[in-house]
């Protein structure tokens, strides 16, 4: 069908770019594309860094190394970096460089008595040498007790609940975020729209407030308010679904479907730095059924998150006589790392996984 009959569906775009950012971690900015350089280079740091491509601690390139790379100004790159340093994803140290901030600093948590191959004595040991460590810093005993009972208070506050929350035009984000933590916590999960956290947390604080790295800045702002604690956990890299859309024969029409809106923003990005004009791109969000129809119609290959993959199968079902050919459908398993569970699990006082 050709692809200027689509209308009303999504927008059909040429991605252009020449080689993929996770491989190499290298970045590609497509001069002819409607994005802006400074948005793309912004967005594929982001993802590179959301993908633990760049680790905490990791040593940005220079402005003039990515100069060289992109192509671009200096003063661009640096003004990129200056937002990034704003957003509180990097952080600059003078004459060192930029480096990615370590937002995530799992607290280290003493086991409990009940844990199997720790000897009583020895966690006895350990409390007295917590408490000798206050006295000799000055501490009375009273003061040591209420900084004990205020951490440990503390703790089971974060421990009581996980708020997920990323703003309210990308909902999608939180809901997967969610839906992969619900079954691996043991703690009640709820999704909470950033325009309405300051008003959850008012009414009450206990639990962590937990997001996507895109959006941990103003998250956390409003937890350090209700002196409640903020965590980011790690995307999927999503290496086999680049793999796949790497070895699509050119000329391929790609469809992305997810009920995030920002992973399929992010997802343009990347594929802009893979493929460059050997690809045609659709991207819709699974509840707008009239774009989503148009994008079954004309793309050869489906790549969709698990929440979606019910309605991209019941639109298939439904408009099938409208078909000249089914695409093939892949459904990406996981929208998180898979060390970020455990991770937060630690961090909110939870044992580890069995």
């Amino acid at each position: 069908m050709p692809t200027q009959r689509l209308s009303p569906g999504p927008k059909l775009r040429k991605v252009a770019g020449v080689s993929s950012v996770p491989s190499g971690v290298r970045f590609h900015i497509q001069q002819d594309s409607d994005i802006p350089a400074s948005t793309q280079l912004y967005n594929q740091i982001c993802f590179a860094i959301a993908a633990r491509h760049f680790p905490p601690g990791h040593r940005l390139p220079s402005t003039r190394q990515l100069a060289m790379q992109t192509g671009l100004h200096r003063n661009t790159i640096s003004k990129v970096y200056r937002q990034l340093e704003n957003d509180g994803v990097v952080e600059a140290m003078a004459g060192s460089g930029i480096y990615v901030r370590d937002q995530q600093k799992p607290r280290e948590i003493k086991p409990p008595p009940g844990i199997r191959g720790k000897a009583l004595p020895d966690i006895d040991r350990e409390v007295r040498q917590s408490v000798d460590g206050l006295l000799n810093a000055g501490c009375t005993l009273q003061q040591a007790r209420e900084l004990l009972t205020r951490e440990i208070d503390w703790r089971l506050r974060c421990g009581a609940r996980v708020l997920v929350s990323t703003p309210r035009e990308d909902i999608g984000a939180s809901m997967l975020i969610a839906e992969e933590l619900t079954p691996n916590l043991e703690v009640p999960v709820e999704v909470v729209p950033l325009e309405e956290l300051e008003a959850v947390l008012e009414s009450s604080s206990n639990g962590t407030v937990v997001t996507s790295r895109y959006f941990l800045q103003p998250v956390e702002d409003i937890a350090r308010q209700h002196g409640v604690r903020a965590v980011a956990v790690d995307l999927n890299d999503f290496r086999h679904e680049l793999d796949l859309l790497k070895d699509l024969r050119a000329g391929s029409c790609v469809g992305l479907v997810s009920i995030s809106p920002g992973l399929l923003r992010a997802a343009e990005v990347i594929l802009h730095s893979m493929r460059g004009n050997e690809l045609l791109l659709m991207t819709a969000t699974p509840d707008v059924s009239s774009r989503l129809l148009a994008l079954l119609r004309a793309a050869s290959h489906v790549l969709c998150d698990r929440p979606s993959l019910p309605l991209v199968e019941q639109s298939l079902r439904q408009n099938r006589a409208q078909l000249m050919r089914l695409p093939q459908v892949h459904c990406a398993q996981s929208y998180l790392g898979s060390a970020t569970i455990e991770l937060l699990r630690k961090e909110i006082g939870l044992q580890a996984a069995a």
